[in-house]
């Protein structure tokens, strides 16, 4: 597939903001880091079943946020996001923060998913199945 999902919607607060008037730099990360639980479920992937099935999870290794435009209180926010990689240990995952009324992109966001085994705390090759999913949902940029 080569289309986005939804994964998260929000709405800018004064306590967002800095003393410049918008939304300081610090804000942007909850609201991808949430984003990017809802991701797993979104891709049919949820981090139970992951343990339960796999004996996997996932660690976030590198993330790395683009701000394009002020956010300002009042402003409704939706990220969206798709799976842009796929290694042997590892997926990449690229968000984007855009405005609800006006689809104007206000920042982007790249995450690098590492898969873990929590019994020898070290990182995993990727399982078979997960990899088929992620491919699915694999969109180009």
């Amino acid at each position: 597939m080569q289309h986005r999902l939804e994964l998260l919607r929000g709405v800018i607060h004064p306590w967002h903001h800095d003393h410049f008037g918008h939304m300081n730099v610090r804000h942007y990360a909850p609201f991808f880091d949430d984003a990017c639980y809802h991701m797993w479920t979104r891709l049919g992937l949820p981090y139970r079943d992951m343990q339960e099935e796999y004996g996997v999870h996932t660690v976030s290794a590198q993330a790395t946020t683009r701000f394009i435009q002020e956010l300002q209180a009042g402003d409704l926010i939706v990220i969206d996001g798709g799976v842009s990689k796929i290694g042997t240990r590892s997926c990449a995952f690229h968000l984007r923060m855009n405005n609800a009324d006006t689809g104007a992109e206000h920042a982007s966001y790249e995450v690098v998913e590492v898969f873990f085994d929590p019994a020898t705390r070290r990182s995993t090759p990727m399982p078979d199945a997960i990899r088929a999913r992620l491919n699915e949902w694999l969109v180009v940029q």
